[in-house]
Order: C-alpha cells, then sequence, then structure tokens
C-alpha cells in the first residue's frame, strides 16, 4: 500500500515549515480555545522537544467573513497547549517573515500570519502551479522539510498544502498520521466482525453518499438526523418535510432516487427510527411513535428513547463503529437523548470506534464523557467524508508523491 514518511523519518535538527488547521470559532472578535489547538501542540511540541527549528502556516477564516481574523491569538492559545513559546510575526512570505525565520534557533517556534491574507494561497489550482507561486517558491529554500499536520484541511487544493511537497521533502505530522489511518480503516481494515455505522447531521447530501459507497464494508446503517427523516419518508411515512425549516425539502429533491435505491437494494442493512423527539407546548421533551405520525406539523429535534434502546444492541455486537453526525439537536439538552446515548453505548463497548465531525465530537466532552473511551475522534468534516467514500485527498496524495519521489 503506497503511505506516507511521518516525523519518525524527519532527520535530526531540520529547519521545517509545518502546516496546521487552527481555524477555530470567533466570537466577538476573540478566538475561542478548541481541540484543534490540543491535537496539533503534540506535533509542534514534539519537533521543537527533538531540536527542529519551526516555522508554523496555518489559516482563519475565508476573506469578508467575520471569522476572517489575524492569528495573533492563535500562537497565545497553541504555546499553552504545548508547552512551548510560539512567537507571532503579522506577514506571511515577506521580509519580516524571512528575517524572523532565519533568525530561528533550535526548538525556537514562530508562527506566521494567516495564510489566506496572501492571494496565492486560496485559489484551487494543481499542486504544479501553486508550487510556482510567489507564496511557495520564496518560502521553500528557507526550509529543510514541510510537515503537514492539517488533515481536516487536506481535501483542498490550497498552496500551503499542495505546493511546498512538489519542493521540499515532506512529512505526515501526528495528526495528519493519527486521522488518516483511524478514517480510512473502514475502507482499507478488514474487520472479522460486524461493521457498524451511525448516520445523521443536516448534510444528509454528504452522509447519503457515503451509504452509497461503503455498502460493501458496513454491515448495519442507524440512522437519525436529516438522513433519517429522509429515510423515514421514502419509507413511507409523514415526515422528512420542511416545516419552519430549510433542511429537507431541498435535499429530498437531490437524493431521493438514490435514498430509494439504497432502501430497495439493502433494506436489511438500513435500521430506521422507531419513534422521534419534539417540543411539546409546555416546552418539554415529548415522543411519538413513527407508526402514530399522520402528519408532520412541528420539527422533530432526536430519535427517541424507543430508538436509542433499538439501536443499543446493534452497537454492542460490532466490532466496528463509525459515527458521521450527530442523531440530533444534541446542544439542547432535552434533545442529546439520541446522540448521547449511542455515543455512551459505543463507549462502553470493546470495539474499534470513530467518531467523526467537529460538531458531533463535540457532544463526547459536553456531557461528560471521555475521548479515550473511543479509538479516535476525528476533528475533520470533509476530509473525513472524502475518507469514508474513498476519494482521493489532495494533500495526501502530495505527501505519498514526495515519500515515492525521495525514495
Amino acid at each position: 500500500m503506497r503511505s506516507f514518511r511521518t516525523l519518525d523519518d524527519l532527520p535530526a535538527e531540520q529547519r521545517v515549515l509545518v502546516r496546521l488547521d487552527l481555524n477555530s470559532p470567533v466570537e466577538d472578535g476573540v478566538v475561542q480555545d478548541n481541540r484543534r489547538f490540543s491535537r496539533h501542540a503534540v506535533t509542534v511540541s514534539e519537533l521543537a522537544e527533538t531540536g527542529h527549528r519551526i516555522a508554523l502556516m496555518a489559516h482563519q477564516g475565508r476573506p469578508g467573513r467575520d471569522t476572517f481574523v489575524s492569528l495573533e491569538q492563535h500562537a497565545d492559545i497553541l504555546a499553552e497547549h504545548a508547552g512551548v513559546d510560539v512567537d507571532f510575526v503579522a506577514d506571511t512570505f515577506g521580509d519580516e517573515t524571512l528575517a524572523a525565520v532565519r533568525d530561528l534557533d533550535a526548538g525556537d517556534v514562530l508562527l506566521l500570519e494567516n495564510t489566506r491574507m496572501t492571494d496565492d494561497e486560496l485559489p484551487e489550482k494543481e499542486p504544479e502551479e501553486h508550487a510556482d507561486s510567489d507564496f511557495v517558491r520564496t518560502l521553500a529554500p528557507e526550509f529543510d522539510a514541510y510537515v503537514n499536520d492539517a488533515y481536516s484541511a487536506a481535501h483542498r487544493k490550497h498552496a500551503s498544502l499542495v505546493g511546498f511537497p512538489l519542493r521540499l521533502p515532506s512529512y505526515a505530522g501526528r495528526v495528519m498520521q493519527t486521522e488518516y489511518e483511524a478514517n480510512t480503516a473502514i475502507a482499507e481494515r478488514e474487520f472479522d466482525g460486524d461493521v457498524t455505522m451511525v448516520v445523521g447531521g443536516t448534510k444528509a447530501t454528504d452522509v447519503i453518499g457515503v451509504m452509497e459507497a461503503l455498502d460493501e464494508k458496513v454491515d448495519r446503517f442507524l440512522l437519525g438526523g436529516v438522513a433519517g427523516e429522509l429515510f423515514l419518508r421514502a419509507a413511507g411515512y409523514p415526515v422528512g418535510e420542511d416545516v419552519d425549516t430549510e433542511l429537507f425539502d431541498e435535499q429530498w429533491d437531490a437524493n431521493e432516487e438514490t435514498i430509494r435505491s439504497v432502501l430497495e437494494e439493502r433494506r436489511e442493512q438500513v435500521t430506521l427510527a422507531s419513534d422521534l423527539a419534539y417540543e411539546d407546548a409546555e416546552g418539554e421533551r415529548a415522543e411519538i411513535d413513527m407508526d402514530d405520525i399522520v402528519e408532520k406539523t412541528q420539527a422533530f429535534l432526536d430519535i427517541g428513547s424507543g430508538t436509542v434502546a433499538d439501536y443499543e444492541p446493534a452497537i454492542r455486537d460490532s466490532e466496528a463503529v463509525f459515527v458521521k453526525g450527530a442523531l440530533g439537536v444534541f446542544e439542547d439538552e432535552r434533545f442529546s437523548v439520541g446522540t448521547v446515548g449511542v455515543l455512551e453505548a459505543i463507549a462502553d463497548t470493546d470495539c474499534f470506534s470513530v467518531v467523526g465531525g467537529g460538531d458531533t465530537s463535540r457532544a463526547i466532552t459536553m456531557y461528560g464523557m471521555a475521548e479515550d473511551d473511543f479509538s479516535h475522534v476525528s476533528i475533520a468534516g470533509g476530509a473525513y467524508i472524502r475518507a469514508l467514500t474513498g476519494e482521493p485527498l489532495p494533500a495526501v496524495e502530495l505527501l505519498i508523491r514526495s515519500a515515492e519521489r525521495d525514495a
């Protein structure tokens, strides 16, 4: 199998350019701490402790959005997690950056300004074009090696992700390494027992594509969220329609044929909710059996407790469980029953487990579960979807090409 090099293969005392993904929520101009900082801190602290000279690249937001801010705050947050000083330079690849890079001593860490503040970064181009940009051509000669730790951005063809591997020996950081190994397991690893996938969230189009791609790898799908309602609609129940939302009808129109095909051809693999939860007139959680629903008159916000009870035995009998998407609006404790109940069942089961997507993984800490109870909790969204469906990740492909080129 084709593979990339990791930090274990990196020669000693290198001047290293490292790409992280520190893209974070921003509230009133304040960058919010999150698990991306703690995950990437592992790579940063390892490189610093082993005496490399380190310059970090990362992005934040997109031009024109409120989240498009400087990385100055990110440097302080990352330093706290990594246990090392992280200096910041308000420049991407100009004279100020070059001077700061050349001034690095062994173990020093420098964070460069938001990569998306240079015009060369964002356009989706082929790697060869990016490698010939001013951004890459200026920075690359200052370094001995390039490390990509930004797995969650690996599906993008941006300069900082795909340009540098064509000009420098390239390696995967610890986040890139662990995310790739865990997220490709469903497509590349052989399991002796049953493989279960929990499918939910609001982006039904994405997860329906996953279901179609993995039908031969997954023994059963447990459904909730928007995708779950759309499948219930296809099964003849009066749900999966917009009521004061814009989540259902458009995705139904785009995916009806595929949903009906999956249900018709692989009905025994797909387990649908037996009840759903909603907010009653008193503002409390209420549940209703699917067979008792005559018409959808209000939003359903979670799978019901009966469905959780239905799903738990399937999870406990599985050798591997993959999660993509929440089963309800778990941010509201009233409607966390489905997501939390299923995650707790997975945590209590001795199985290989991967929880994917930033929103879903937030439920683990929000409701007092431990990440260590799962084999892997992914911080990736779009890259996780691509990995599950077997689509290539451009940044990963470039790491592999670099390893093959230098072999």
